[in-house]
C-alpha cells in the first residue's frame, strides 16, 4: 500500500557487469527477501544505516528465479512477492535500489570465495554488505555469516550480521519468516501473515478483461492473474486496493469461481466507492481479513446475494483494520 516516505531515483539493476550508475560503492543488503518481512526490513535497516554513516548509496543484492525454483523446479515454491512486487516493496523503503543477479547453474557453480571475489567485488565494488543471521551462498550452501565476515576482513569490505527478528519484537514469539507467512495463507489466515511480515501481503497485477459477470450482477470487479505458485488458500476477502498513489477499500474472491466454470485461478476485486476505466493499469490487491471459503451457489441470483453480504461483512473488517490503527 502507499507509504508516506519520500522516494528517491530507486535504480533496479539486471545482472550488471559493473557497478550499476548510482550504486557504485554501494551498502548492500543480501538476501531472497521474499515478502520483505519484519526480518528482511532490519536487515536493510542495518544496512540504511551503515550507508548514511559512511556516505554511500544502499541497495538489496536479490536473486531471480528464486534459488528453491532454480533446484527443485518451476513453481515449487510459493512466491510471496515476485520481482516487480519485490522491487515496488523496496522502493517504499527509501533505499537507492535493488540489483538483481540471475540465479543459474553458473552462478550456483560458484564457491563462496568465488562469489565475493566475482560478484560482491568485480561486478559490484560493494563498500559493505548486511545479511541476516541465516543466510548461506555458494555451492553446497559453504558459504556461512561468519566466512563472510571473514572475507571482509582479508578484502576490506565491511560485514554486519543481523540476528533473528520475532514477529512483535519478542524472542519468545515466533520469528518472522518466509515460510511462517506461506503457512498462515495457505490456510487463509491473511491477519497473521499480515502480523509477520510487518504489511499486509499483496497481489499486484495487470487488470485484465474477464467475462464481464460481476458487472452483470451490479459488482463489476477488476481482474488479475496472479503468479502461478500463489498458493492462498481460495475463498473470500476483505482487501483495499491501490489505484494510481489512491488508496480504496473492497472485497475480492480469490479462486476457480465454482459456481460460473471452475476454471483457473483467478483474483477478482470489486472496489467501493470507485468508478471508471481499470483495463490496463497494474493494481496492488492488499488483503485485510478472511470471509469466507468459495463455494458453488445453486443460482446466479444466490450468487449476487451472497457477494452483498460478502461485501457489508468486509465494510465492517475494514472499518475495524482502521480502528486497530
Amino acid at each position: 500500500m502507499a507509504d508516506p516516505r519520500p522516494s528517491k531515483n530507486f535504480v533496479l539493476a539486471i545482472d550488471p557487469a559493473a557497478p550499476p550508475p548510482g550504486l557504485e560503492g554501494a551498502v548492500v543488503a543480501i538476501g531472497n527477501f521474499d515478502g520483505v518481512h519484519r526480518g528482511h526490513v532490519a536487515v536493510i535497516r542495518r544496512a540504511e544505516a551503515l550507508a548514511q554513516k559512511l556516505g554511500r548509496p544502499c541497495a538489496v543484492l536479490t536473486f531471480e528465479p528464486h534459488p528453491t525454483d532454480f533446484f527443485r523446479g518451476e513453481k515449487t515454491i510459493f512466491r510471496l512477492a515476485p520481482m516487480q512486487a519485490k522491487a515496488k516493496s523496496l522502493e517504499r523503503l527509501g533505499i537507492d535500489g535493488m540489483i538483481v543477479i540471475t540465479f543459474d547453474a553458473a552462478l550456483a557453480s560458484l564457491t563462496a570465495e568465488q562469489f565475493i571475489a566475482e560478484i560482491l567485488l568485480r561486478r559490484l565494488g560493494v563498500r559493505a554488505v548486511v545479511a541476516g543471521y541465516d543466510f548461506h551462498f555458494g555451492a553446497g550452501r559453504k558459504g556461512t555469516p561468519v566466512f563472510l565476515k571473514q572475507s571482509g576482513e582479508r578484502h576490506g569490505f565491511l560485514v554486519e550480521i543481523v540476528e533473528r527478528v520475532s514477529a512483535i519484537g519478542s524472542e519468545a514469539d515466533e520469528a518472522a519468516s518466509s515460510t511462517a507467512t506461506r503457512a498462515a495463507l495457505e490456510a487463509g489466515d491473511v491477519e497473521h501473515a499480515a502480523h509477520l511480515l510487518g504489511h499486509p501481503f499483496s497481489i499486484m497485477g495487470e487488470v485484465l478483461h474477464g467475462q464481464k459477470l460481476g458487472r452483470a450482477l451490479g459488482f463489476p470487479t477488476a481482474n488479475l492473474l496472479p503468479e502461478p505458485s500463489c498458493r492462498l488458500r481460495h475463498g473470500i476477502y476483505a482487501v483495499r486496493v491501490e489505484v494510481d498513489d489512491a488508496l480504496y477499500s473492497g472485497v475480492a474472491s480469490f479462486g476457480r469461481r465454482p459456481t460460473v466454470d471452475n476454471g483457473s485461478p483467478l483474483l477478482e476485486a470489486y472496489l467501493f466507492d470507485f468508478s471508471g476505466d481499470l483495463y490496463g493499469k497494474t493494481i496492488e490487491v492488499c488483503f485485510i481479513g478472511w470471509i469466507r471459503p468459495e463455494e458453488k451457489f445453486s443460482s446466479l441470483d444466490a450468487l449476487k446475494a451472497q457477494i452483498a453480504a460478502d461485501a457489508e461483512q468486509a465494510k465492517q473488517m475494514l472499518r475495524v483494520d482502521i480502528a486497530k490503527g
